[in-house]
């Protein structure tokens, strides 16, 4: 898999291809330090995945994001920042990035996500993926339901707080239930949704 690394701090790009290229299966063929570097870039090397910061000089990552897709546009744009604002986030995801994460992420989460991206499929930061979904007009427990037959009302519930983040014990307080129950549910959930953890649960609810 070949992938570009747009990011303006080079210690912090550099740290990314690091990891990346330690990474079987991974090829980075090029960093850029700017959104038209980036642009310029996969247009030359045609990656399968682009990393991309979104504060940058000269362009930055949203536009840069709108320019690769337009002329690549099966390219898959993931981002990796710093900022995790509603602005930034939907900026992004507009332009047509296909997931969104934040510099907190571990290096193997990185690994993880690019992987995921170009296999088809949506990385977001939990924190992200909770409020991606928490915005949608689908998203109420009612439509969970009818999205996903097989589970009860009750398993709709929880995966709706799932999807926005919640942890097992914040979700045992908002429906006054036990810490034990709650888990019980997500264990359900999961099952039924052929799912291994909450990450790949919020995935099922973004792609519906």
């Amino acid at each position: 898999m070949r992938v570009v690394v747009a990011d303006d701090q080079a210690l912090v790009r550099e740290g990314i291809v690091t990891v990346l290229s330690l990474a079987e299966g991974i090829e980075v063929v090029g960093q850029a330090g700017d959104g038209a570097q980036a642009v310029s870039l996969v247009r030359e090397t045609v990656p399968e995945v682009v990393l991309m910061d979104l504060r940058m000089p000269v362009l930055d990552g949203v536009a840069a994001t709108a320019e690769i897709l337009a002329a690549l546009p099966k390219t898959r744009v993931l981002v990796l920042t710093t900022f995790a604002d509603d602005a930034s986030i939907k900026g992004a995801l507009d332009a047509g990035a296909c997931g969104y994460l934040t510099k907190d992420a571990s290096g193997s989460e990185v690994v993880a996500a690019v992987q995921a991206a170009a296999a088809g499929r949506t990385p977001l930061d939990t924190r992200i993926a909770g409020r991606v979904v928490a915005g949608l007009p689908d998203a109420e427990p009612r439509s969970l339901r009818d999205r996903f037959p097989e589970l009860t009302d009750r398993e709709a519930e929880v995966l709706r707080l799932i999807a926005e983040g919640r942890t097992n014990p914040e979700i045992a307080a908002d429906l006054v239930l036990g810490v034990s129950t709650i888990k019980s549910h997500v264990n359900a959930i999961f099952a039924k949704l052929g799912v291994a953890d909450r990450r790949a649960a919020i995935e099922r609810v973004e792609r519906g």
